[in-house]
């Protein structure tokens, strides 16, 4: 065959699969999105500018957790176009194996699954955050209140946090040894700078021991002091409130927290579902496309239909389940979200070397 051939084949089923990707993507993400604003439509006491920006967040959430299913659900519609037009078996006719036909899917799915693992590197992760705060009417509402947590081999409270500022009000830094708190620091105010936090106009006050007993103190002021290396506004405020993260904020808390010997479940969870999980949709392509028949005498279309949807979100709701379970520590996200992942790939790694020549 022509060079020219195998151009126009690809391009072909490119073209009918993006179609159909971006017609169940979106279709799916804006319909997830206007269900919720119906459902919290009384709780959205806002101006109508505020109420197209809360779909639109909630739309962005959509997309990021929904394009693994679109991935697979295009792949389903776009084969059983092709069988029932009698165009796939007309491509095997012309000498295409289903290696080569399987060559555009995996490429289209494959870009799919890097762009929004790139999205989730940005602001793109905190849409459901920020539609939250407009459901709250808080959307001006940034303060944190009350922090308090370890860092190293001290303890750290901060009255406030302004992350947009990137501005602590009011910290407080203190090192325990035992029974004994051996000096605090105290700052009225501290700035990010990028990298760590500078305390201003810093007191450290040094408590002196004798026999076990507080003898003394001694009192010095600084005009800055360097601490919270790493810590950015949004991982002390996603880490302490509760809320989400992107992949680099995740991945940065995670080495923060794993220094400090402090639990990583829920952050390493987060982690994966982000990265790891969606490449569920990549291998349920591989597995369905080679599974379902290449004929249309081979096969019930309503049977072949259910079957293939009924195992894409059964198996997408079993990496959900398995993600809770991760994020609340009971397994690990290794044992709960990467294994089944590797398992299921390796499946489809075997039905692509083993079955790629069968009709």
């Amino acid at each position: 065959m022509s060079y020219l051939s195998h151009t126009l084949y690809f391009k072909y089923l490119s073209k009918l699969y993006v179609k159909n990707l971006l017609a169940i993507l979106f279709g799916l993400s804006f319909a997830f999105a206007v269900i919720d604003y119906f459902q919290h439509i009384q709780k959205l006491d806002i101006s109508g500018n505020y109420q197209i920006l809360y779909i639109f967040y909630m739309w962005q959430e959509a997309l990021g957790l929904l394009y693994p299913l679109a991935i697979v659900f295009a792949l389903i519609m776009t084969k059983l176009a092709l069988i029932k037009n009698n165009t796939m078996g007309a491509f095997h006719a012309f000498g295409y194996n289903k290696k080569r036909l399987l060559m555009p899917f995996l490429l289209i799915a494959s870009v799919t699954y890097v762009l929004f693992t790139l999205l989730h590197t940005t602001e793109f992760s905190y849409a459901k955050e920020k539609a939250e705060a407009l459901l709250a009417n808080e959307l001006d509402s940034y303060e944190v209140n009350d922090l308090f947590f370890k860092y190293n081999d001290t303890f750290v409270y901060i009255k406030k946090l302004d992350p947009v500022e990137k501005k602590i009000t009011d910290i407080t830094i203190f090192k325990v040894a035992g029974f004994k708190v051996e000096y605090i620091i105290q700052a009225p105010f501290a700035l990010f700078n990028g990298n760590e936090w500078d305390a201003k106009d810093a007191k450290i006050k040094t408590h002196i021991y004798k026999e076990k007993n507080l003898e003394r103190y001694s009192v010095e002021y600084k005009k800055s002091i360097k601490t919270l290396k790493g810590y950015k506004p949004r991982i002390i405020e996603s880490l302490y409130e509760g809320k989400v993260l992107n992949i680099v904020d995740a991945f940065n808390t995670w080495k923060l927290l794993s220094k400090q010997g402090i639990n990583t479940d829920k952050i390493r969870s987060s982690f994966y579902n982000k990265t790891i999980v969606p490449l569920f949709s990549i291998a349920l392509l591989l597995i369905l496309f080679f599974k379902l028949p290449f004929h249309g005498r081979m096969m019930n279309m309503g049977i072949v239909v259910a079957s293939s949807l009924g195992l894409t979100f059964v198996t997408w709701g079993i990496l959900f389940g398995l993600g809770q379970i991760a994020s609340n520590g009971v397994i690990s996200p290794e044992v709960t979200l990467i294994l089944p992942i590797l398992l299921l790939l390796s499946y489809a790694i075997y039905i692509f070397y083993k079955k790629e020549y069968i009709s």
